[in-house]
């Protein structure tokens, strides 16, 4: 299968329970959203998946194999503010870091690495900011800078956190028409998102989360009433879905 299996995942922050022994299966080529309250766990499955958190319990494959030890299986963008914008470095070298897990130690990128950034520039449509020093880019350039390094990468599964924080409406727009086609194309995409209010024109699925899954599968299963109030709470009751 080329779905990616999670069996058993329990990941705790200083002794604090954060996820519990969840088990998920996340289907490829589809735009899957990851939904719930704050602090329900969204980005520490994310985080989880990568390895970036230590997992008290489970085990994530990918067609039968561990993920840990897949080289370039997935990609990965993070939340805005765990970047630093202050580092002197222009786009072009950005993307172009999404290279390097594909070289050998001590090997510097050479021609293939430049024209795979080149491409992922053209995919985002930023090749005129190449030499543009990243600190002196809008949040929804940033994003589709980062999208691009994540497509340098060459990996068939593409995980975002929260993109679309801080971001005006028109970069929203052309940042979930990029996501699209890039799944339209074969890419295998997972997002962390907080706007209840577009999961039904973003996602092909969901899964929505509490500690724990509440529920996953496409959009009328899992978008109801009954499972927002089981993720939510009553503040959820007369939220129109």
């Amino acid at each position: 299968m080329e779905s990616l299996e999670i069996e058993n995942m329990s990941v705790s922050y200083q002794g604090k329970s954060v996820l519990s022994q969840l088990s998920l299966t996340i289907p490829s080529k589809k735009m899957v959203g990851i939904i719930g309250p704050n602090g329900a766990g969204k980005s520490s499955l994310l985080k989880g998946i990568l390895g970036l958190v230590p997992t008290k319990t489970g085990r994530i494959f990918y067609k039968g194999e561990v993920v840990s030890k897949q080289k370039n299986l997935i990609a990965y963008v993070e939340q805005r503010q765990e970047i630093d914008l202050t580092f002197p470095i222009d786009v072009f070298n950005v993307v172009l870091l999404g290279t390097y897990p594909q070289l050998n130690f001590f090997k510097r990128p050479g021609k293939r690495q430049k024209e795979i950034t080149w491409q992922a520039l053209e995919k985002v449509d930023l090749t005129a900011f190449a030499k543009r020093q990243i600190s002196e880019l809008s949040g929804g350039q940033l994003q589709r800078v980062f999208i691009a390094r994540a497509l340098a990468q060459q990996a068939p599964w593409l995980l975002l956190d929260e993109p679309f924080a801080g971001i005006d409406a028109a970069s929203e727009k052309i940042i979930v028409e990029l996501l699209k086609k890039l799944r339209d194309e074969g890419k295998s995409i997972v997002i962390v998102h907080h706007d209840l209010h577009k999961i039904r024109d973003y996602f092909d699925e969901v899964i929505l989360l509490n500690h724990g899954v509440v529920a996953a599968g496409g959009i009328e299963q899992v978008y109801t009433s009954e499972n927002m109030v089981k993720a939510y709470g009553d503040a959820l009751i007369n939220f129109n879905l």
